[in-house]
């Protein structure tokens, strides 16, 4: 009687190992794209059912990380679906090559400074993701890429309010991607 147990055990366990195998993977989730504006320019754009909250960084082939939501308070921003982060096209220097761009959203503002040390930690991983980060709440990160392409140069980037949106003088201080970084 054992043998048979045994048996049908193995058999049962088999049957299983095959239905995994011929599952197919859960589809990749989108929480963000990114829209091409100029040759090295870009928008970041969230899509639906996001968290509202959402900080914005890249990391180019050369090493250079950049904040580009960058406010007076250190903090993360809302961002709205289907409007572009910060309402801001952000420009990528192009001799720093291909850059990876970091969306982490959240459900609650987080201090950017803890993003950012912990994605300068964690910069030789080739995919970061939300169980890689140590901050508080509901966290969820999208990875996207973008190859900036040599062409003129354009105004980019405006000054954040707290509240997240553009400051009052934003159509009179315009910013590139790099300025508002440091």
């Amino acid at each position: 009687m054992t043998r048979w147990t045994g048996l049908l055990t193995v058999m049962a366990l088999g049957a299983s190992v095959v239905s995994c195998d011929s599952a197919q993977p859960p589809a990749k989730v989108t929480r963000a794209r990114v829209k091409r504006t100029g040759p090295a320019t870009m928008e970041v754009i969230p899509v639906e059912g996001q968290l509202p909250y959402c900080l914005l960084f890249t990391t180019s082939e050369k090493g250079v990380i950049r904040q580009l939501t960058l406010t007076r308070e250190k903090r993360s921003i809302r961002c709205d679906a289907n409007k572009p982060i910060a309402d801001t096209r952000f420009r990528v220097p192009v001799q720093e090559g291909k850059v990876r761009v970091y969306v982490f959203f959240s459900d609650e503002p987080v201090p950017a400074g803890w993003v950012a040390q912990q994605l300068y930690e964690l910069r030789d991983r080739e995919r970061i993701t939300a169980m890689d980060l140590r901050l508080p709440g509901r966290i969820s990160v999208e990875t996207l890429e973008f190859t900036p392409e040599k062409g003129p140069r354009e105004a980019t980037g405006v000054a954040v309010a707290s509240d997240g949106g553009a400051a009052p003088d934003a159509g009179a201080r315009a910013l590139s991607a790099k300025s508002a970084s440091h």
